[in-house]
């Protein structure tokens, strides 16, 4: 346990299943303290993590402690502040996706790791769920020839209960849902796409969850509950401020050519996500992302009418962890990462560029679908992260 990374977490909230999976002593890692304002919270940590964890309200008493790392794991509008003052402090830090809520925000976590040299990774767990690196593998292996087109249909079945009744309904703590919660699939679109997003427009509304007039500042006991909580105009206490897009779309026009969409919906009976991936020799397409009887289907034989099947079928065998194993790898990598450095499979870079995609995204369905250019990282700090941080 001598030469376990002693981590240091920073809100235990929706993302404490990252903590309690950081948690592995005597095999690499553990969890010696914890910050988070809610003595609730830091007592079920205790619980959960054990008793021996030390608690505090105080973010500057976490960066003191003996800890090796720092995994932030808040509300999105809080993740600049914090980052920053972690790598300031040469902690390696894990920032829970998105990096931030603005481009100037990611812009400024980027230039204060290169510049202190301290360890940053960026919490976009998608990269390590089965049905992506599936997909990735696939298309790398050439089944289905150059990537031309990428489509991601996003059914959001509990976003009445997960995002519109606490910190996520209000613009000011999130941009916008489509940042918040697109903000991964943006980045696997990139990463299946080898390029990020030079142009985008949106489109979308609020247009269910604005009619529901039932609003709490507190939580109903029954806030998730998939039996009383349908059809979506049945929701109860919603936050007291709802601003964000239940409805977006976007348009991409990817650096290299490719051209991509996103579409996200919170008011849907089905939650997961379906990609469509079409290239100059076929197309591949996942039907489940995580759950039991997942697979990802080719089509790349020849022409065809409807096709249920495919020519290649690939069943997705999900891990134990959340997410069908994502979390137990993103974990792995950070602990491997912040011991030693190098490259990752997730990159401070993409994820910097897809909350620039859909903030931008946001901007543009919030003023008449007006395209938008994305604007680019600066080529040092390009560099600088292209090279694993060296």
């Amino acid at each position: 346990m001598r030469n376990d990374l002693r981590i240091g977490v920073a809100g235990y909230g929706l993302r404490r299943s990252l903590a309690r999976e950081a948690h592995r002593p005597g095999n690499g890692s553990r969890v010696v303290a914890l910050c988070d304002p809610d003595p609730g919270a830091r007592e079920r940590a205790r619980d959960e993590i054990g008793s021996g964890l030390r608690g505090t309200a105080d973010f500057s008493d976490l960066l003191a402690d003996d800890v090796d790392a720092v995994m932030i794991l808040t509300p999105d509008h809080t993740h600049v502040e914090l980052a920053v003052a972690a790598l300031k402090a040469g902690k390696a830090t894990l920032v829970e996706k998105p990096l931030a809520t603005t481009v100037e925000d990611c812009d400024l976590i980027l230039r204060t790791a290169r510049d202190h040299r301290a360890r940053l990774y960026v919490g976009h767990n998608m990269r390590h769920m089965p049905v992506v690196r599936t997909m990735r593998r696939l298309i790398m292996e050439g089944a289905i020839g150059e990537v031309r087109a990428i489509w991601c249909r996003h059914f959001v079945g509990h976003g009445g209960d997960y995002y519109f009744k606490d910190w996520h309904a209000d613009r000011r703590n999130t941009t916008g849902l489509l940042l918040q919660k697109g903000a991964h699939d943006i980045d696997v679109i990139h990463w299946l796409a080898g390029s990020r997003s030079a142009l985008v427009t949106g489109m979308g509304g609020l247009t269910v969850y604005g009619q529901v007039t039932d609003r709490s500042e507190e939580l109903p006991a029954d806030w998730f509950s998939p039996a009383t909580n349908w059809p979506p105009l049945a929701q109860r206490g919603l936050n007291p401020v709802v601003d964000v897009e239940d409805l977006s779309m976007m348009h991409m026009r990817l650096e290299n050519g490719v051209h991509a969409s996103y579409e996200q919906c919170h008011f849907t009976p089905d939650y997961w996500r379906n990609y469509t991936v079409i290239g100059t020799a076929g197309r591949l397409e996942n039907f489940g992302d995580h759950g039991e009887g997942a697979v990802v289907r080719v089509w790349n034989s020849g022409r065809r009418g409807y096709d249920p099947e495919g020519d290649l079928q690939v069943p997705i065998v999900a891990g134990t962890s959340g997410h069908g194993g994502a979390d137990e790898g993103l974990i792995d990598e950070f602990v491997r990462f912040a011991a030693e450095g190098g490259l990752t499979d997730t990159s401070p870079m993409a994820a910097r560029d897809s909350v620039a995609a859909g903030v931008c995204a946001t901007e543009s369905l919030r003023d008449g679908s007006t395209p938008r250019q994305v604007p680019p990282v600066a080529p040092d700090l390009a560099a600088y992260f292209a090279d694993g941080q060296a």
